[in-house]
């Protein structure tokens, strides 16, 4: 307990000295103007002064090793705290007996895949159809034959497009 309040104390200190180092730094940039500026330029040159001197401080307190390592910390925390979450809602979903976010994108990962298989073998079996026909070559081909082959492509990509939204869908919840 006494080592806490210790680096407490010591990371309070270096704040206060990184914030009275910007606060004189403001002060000496707001104060350093030559006497013979006209008004508008005296005020110009206090506000640059301020703004390079808010810039130097800010860099030197972004880079500082206890901003570092509180950032890390709050990171890591951060981490931390999801896989936590994660692991809680994943042991909630099993013992009520309900299918999880990883369950449901499983399924509907198969089921795309399956769709796929599904229509490559129909287009095959099209192909053969078509092959087998009498009077049908590789440029002849029937009216209702040529709609078909049209619309079966586009049916496909159609299928493709709602099975990636529904995925995409279920991974933004």
């Amino acid at each position: 307990m006494n080592e806490q309040s210790q680096d407490f104390t010591e990371q309070g200190a270096a704040f206060q000295k990184i914030w009275l180092g910007s606060m004189s730094k403001l002060m000496q940039a707001a104060f350093a103007f030559s006497p013979n500026s006209t008004p508008p330029e005296l005020l110009r040159e206090i506000r640059n002064g301020i703004l390079q001197a808010l810039g130097e401080t800010w860099n030197e307190f972004l880079r500082s090793p206890q901003f570092q390592e509180n950032m890390k910390q709050c990171m890591e925390n951060a981490v931390a705290f999801r896989k936590h979450t994660n692991d809680f809602m994943a042991k909630v979903h099993k013992e009520m007996q309900t299918p999880s976010r990883d369950d449901i994108d499983t399924i509907q990962l198969t089921v795309r895949h399956m769709e796929t298989r599904i229509l490559d073998r129909l287009e095959k079996l099209a192909k053969q159809i078509e092959a087998l026909k009498p009077g049908t070559g590789a440029l002849k081909t029937s009216r209702t034959g040529a709609k078909a082959a049209v619309r079966q492509p586009q049916a496909r990509r159609a299928s493709r497009r709602r099975a990636a939204k529904t995925v995409n869908q279920s991974r933004n919840l």
